[in-house]
C-alpha cells in the first residue's frame, strides 16, 4: 500500500506575518480603490448568485500591476508552503487577489474553493490562502474555521497567512463586532494524478 509522506499536511500557517501593519494598511487602501462588489456564491460568473444565507461580505480584486511586490512576496511564501507541506506539482498564481471586508454580521458559510468536477479548470485550484489584514483587536467573531479534526480555528496575527488545500471545507464565522479585512488568493496547477 502506498501512503503519503509523513511531512505532508493540508493546512499550513506562515511562521510570522508576511506583511507589516503598514503594508497591511497599504493593501486595504488598494482594496478600497478597486470597484467594490457584493460577494456571490457559485463556480463561475454565469452561474454565481447572491445568497445572503450563505455569504454576506464585500469584495474587490487587486490588479497584478497595482502591487507587484505584494504578489512576489505571496508567491514566494506559497512556493515555500507547497514545498514544505503540500508537494503539488507546477503551482502558479491563478487569479488576482481578492480583498474581502466582513462588517458586523458578515460571514461566509461552509464551502470549498475547488470544483469537485473540475469542469472550469485547469489550472486546478489546489492551494488557497487567506491573510488577515486587520489587527485582531479591531473585530470579534469572524473566525476562519476548517472542517477538520478538532476544528480549532487558527489564531492569525495581522499580516499572517494561512495556506490550505482548496478541497478542505472552511468558513468565516459571523463577525460580532468591528470589521474583519482579509486578502484571499488561490494557486493551481496541472490535474491531480
Amino acid at each position: 500500500m502506498i501512503s503519503e509522506p509523513k511531512w505532508k499536511s493540508l493546512l499550513a500557517n506562515t511562521v510570522g506575518p508576511l506583511f507589516t501593519p503598514q503594508q497591511c494598511q497599504d493593501i486595504i487602501n488598494m482594496g478600497h480603490q478597486q470597484p467594490p462588489e457584493k460577494a456571490r456564491v457559485g463556480s463561475t460568473d454565469k452561474k454565481s448568485k447572491y445568497d445572503t444565507k450563505m455569504r454576506t461580505t464585500t469584495i474587490s480584486w487587486i490588479p497584478f500591476k497595482a502591487m507587484p511586490e505584494m504578489y512576489k512576496t505571496i508567491e514566494r511564501s506559497m512556493l515555500q508552503a507547497n514545498g514544505n507541506h503540500f508537494g503539488y506539482e507546477g503551482m502558479i498564481i491563478t487569479e488576482p487577489a481578492q480583498f474581502t471586508e466582513y462588517p458586523k454580521g458578515g460571514f461566509y458559510d461552509w464551502h470549498m474553493d475547488a470544483e469537485v468536477n473540475c469542469r472550469f479548470e485547469p489550472p486546478i485550484r489546489k492551494i488557497s490562502m487567506s491573510i488577515l489584514l486587520s489587527d485582531p483587536s479591531e473585530f470579534t467573531g469572524g473566525d476562519l474555521e476548517f472542517m477538520t479534526e478538532g476544528n480549532k480555528p487558527p489564531q492569525l496575527m495581522q499580516g499572517q497567512a494561512i495556506f490550505f488545500c482548496s478541497l478542505i471545507r472552511h468558513r468565516v464565522a459571523k463577525v460580532k463586532k468591528g470589521v474583519r479585512r482579509s486578502l484571499v488568493m488561490w494557486f493551481g496547477g496541472p490535474p491531480f494524478k
